[in-house]
């Protein structure tokens, strides 16, 4: 994801991936494979615990698949590059403000898609 000259010369360091986003890029980077979490963990430079958890995060959102002691991306080539497109448009709109975007408060406090109702978006009749 490209970032702004500003905050590439400023004085403030890049903000490093999550182990979630570390994971998620391995394991696209590698897809007609499935490794185990300790692999995993070993190749991005991770502690297991912390890749267990993001491992678990990814599966309930439906970004990587598991069986048995594997773990792959998914195969839903189409639900992934929309979690990107919205990961980017995140960290984008969180550009610009004083304090970095906060993945974590942000999850915390997200309703989800699911509790939305028709009737809750406003009325689609035009009378």
């Amino acid at each position: 994801m490209p970032i702004g000259i500003d905050a590439f010369e400023g004085e403030e360091s890049l903000g490093e991936p999550s182990t979630g986003e570390r994971v998620v890029a391995y394991l696209a980077a590698n897809d007609d494979k499935a490794f185990e979490r300790s692999e995993i963990a070993a190749a991005i430079d991770a502690g297991p615990n912390a890749v267990g958890s993001a491992l678990t995060r990814l599966k309930d959102r439906g970004l990587v698949r598991h069986r048995g002691h594997y773990w792959t991306v998914t195969d839903d080539h189409e639900r992934l590059r929309d979690a990107y497109d919205v990961h980017a448009l995140l960290e984008g709109l969180a550009a610009g403000e004083d304090e970095p975007f906060d993945r974590e408060a942000w999850v915390r406090d997200a309703t989800p898609v699911q509790e939305y109702h028709t009737g809750d978006m406003g009325s689609d009749d035009d009378g």
